[in-house]
């Protein structure tokens, strides 16, 4: 994984906290000083932290499992949707539904009625037998719910993890994740609760160059753990191809002794 820096970090204003007033206490420990009224975050601890989070979720794309981004706020929603759709991950960033992750299944039944609504309203045959104004009704109903669901059409079970911009924007989402013992990484600001997630990660979560670092850092390390996926899954293929090799090379053996057997003992007997 490329290794950021400090000055990278600096660079993109991911040191910018809130104002001393606004700030959460339980930061304290991410707080490196006070300047001008506003609270400058701990570049070192960021470091360290981003680190210990790309290492994770590395391993849970590794292990076959999904990441879900998280990030509703106008500034990340570009560059979050563009990474999670890069790396076929599933994302939300129009609008946290409630219940999305706690009530799984009705939201599998929205995607199916989106999939089959796209289906009639693609089939030009069934389409022209639909009045016009039905039509533009389901139209309207299927990109609500494109607008809305786009992001997890693809995913058939719960992620094994969220990735979230902002803690305390998405508490909805950190909320469900927590009560399903679904581990959460997040940038959190200085007026956020660290403590709410498990993998904080002390960043200005308002800045769209901050979102941005933080953000393909973490998919460069799922990315690494596709790769490290489809590697080892190549390698296994290899190894059942090599032990399906020797076995029928060792089956060829044991029928050739039997024959030159049979040969020496026609030779011993003229």
């Amino acid at each position: 994984m490329a290794q950021l820096e400090y000055k990278d970090l600096l660079d993109a204003g991911v040191h910018f906290g809130h104002m001393t007033r606004k700030w959460d206490p339980r930061m304290a420990p991410y707080i490196f000083m006070e300047k001008n009224g506003i609270h400058i975050i701990d570049l070192n601890k960021t470091l360290a932290s981003l680190d210990e989070a790309c290492q994770y979720v590395k391993g849970v794309v590794r292990s076959g499992r999904k990441v879900m981004f998280v990030a509703t706020k106008k500034q990340a929603q570009e560059i979050v949707s563009e990474e999670a759709r890069r790396l076929k991950m599933p994302f939300v960033t129009e609008r946290w539904l409630g219940g999305m992750l706690t009530n799984f299944a009705t939201i599998r039944k929205s995607l199916k009625k989106m999939q089959s609504l796209e289906r009639m309203l693609s089939d030009e045959a069934t389409a022209s037998n639909i009045a016009k104004r039905e039509r533009l009704i389901k139209g309207r109903e299927k990109d609500k719910l494109e607008r809305l669901l786009g992001g997890v059409a693809d995913l058939t079970r719960l992620p094994a993890a969220l990735f979230v911009v902002d803690v305390k924007r998405e508490h909805i989402a950190v909320a469900e994740a927590h009560r399903l013992g679904i581990p959460v990484i997040a940038m959190c600001d200085t007026n956020s609760n660290p403590n709410e997630v498990e993998f904080a990660i002390p960043a200005n979560d308002d800045a769209y160059k901050s979102i941005s670092l933080i953000t393909l850092a973490i998919g460069k390390a799922i990315e690494e753990g596709l790769l490290e996926r489809k590697q080892e899954r190549d390698d296994a293929r290899l190894a059942e191809e090599e032990d399906a090799k020797r076995g029928v090379d060792a089956g060829d053996d044991e029928v050739e002794a039997p024959v030159a057997a049979a040969e020496v003992e026609a030779n011993d007997e003229e």
